[in-house]
């Protein structure tokens, strides 16, 4: 009986890969590495601004144009805010009839950003009913006046009042803090849980959940300061500024 050959097929180095890349070739290790390189590289560029905002502005992600980053860039920085003394009721709010046609703050935001509008009666400057698309959230709200439905759209301070407060409003006379808290540059029709939420958040802490709508908003925001020479802080800026990477060309709002 012939004896079994000992021989044995040698198992692949482990060098070598079962679909013929070889290692050991110099080429197809620099291509590995490059690939690896760009991969990194790609994620970093990702990453790193999330992560520390030293490494966002060396990637280029604060940078901006347009007129709302001209606008920004021209506000005072100021990292020593604080809201001491901060009383809401100081700004007036829905006390004034800046236009004088007999209607609140709140009715002439009410009648200008919802469609369909419907008032209490012939004459009348109370908004009944209408519809709102929220820029906040993105939804379509139907709005019904009355004791338990009212609250679903609320009235927005863009700049929130304490916000304004502690970027310099705390030094205006009682007349300019009344023009700021009526203002209607400074007013939006808005979702009322989204508004709740926001409180008297800066850009820094809060942005609307409705990522089309995050340029203007930001851009509305400089546009108040500039307006009411009103300071931002350095995590403020960040923020705005990143917001408006994502839209080359953002203009203020113009003040109607």
């Amino acid at each position: 009986m012939p004896r079994r050959s000992s021989y044995r097929r040698p198992r692949p180095s482990s060098t070598h890969f079962r679909r013929g890349f070889n290692a050991s070739n110099p080429l197809e290790r620099i291509l590995i590495l490059l690939v690896i390189a760009a991969i990194i590289g790609v994620t970093a560029g990702l990453l790193l601004p999330e992560i520390s905002p030293t490494a966002g502005k060396i990637t280029g992600n604060y940078t901006a144009t347009g007129s709302a980053a001209d606008t920004l860039n021209h506000l005072t920085v100021d990292d020593s805010q604080n809201a001491a003394g901060y009383d809401r009721d100081s700004f007036g709010f829905r006390e004034t009839d800046t236009d004088g046609n007999g209607c609140d703050a709140r009715e002439d935001v009410l009648a200008r950003d919802l469609t369909d509008v419907r008032y209490k009666y012939a004459g009348s400057c109370q908004v009944s009913s209408g519809t709102l698309q929220d820029p906040y959230t993105g939804q379509t709200i139907h709005f019904v006046r009355g004791r338990t439905t009212s609250a679903k759209v609320q009235i927005d301070h863009v700049v929130a009042l304490e916000n304004a407060w502690q970027s310099g409003a705390r030094d205006w006379s009682t007349a300019e803090r009344h023009q700021f808290g009526n203002d209607p540059y400074n007013l939006l029709a808005v979702d009322g849980p989204a508004n709740q939420e926001k409180g008297s958040a800066s850009a820094a802490y809060w942005l609307p959940t409705n990522a089309a709508y995050r340029c203007d908003y930001v851009a509305r925001q400089i546009g108040v300061k500039d307006k009411y020479r009103l300071t931002v802080t350095s995590q403020e800026k960040d923020a705005m500024l990143a917001v408006l990477h994502t839209c080359p060309g953002q203009a203020v709002p113009a003040d109607e």
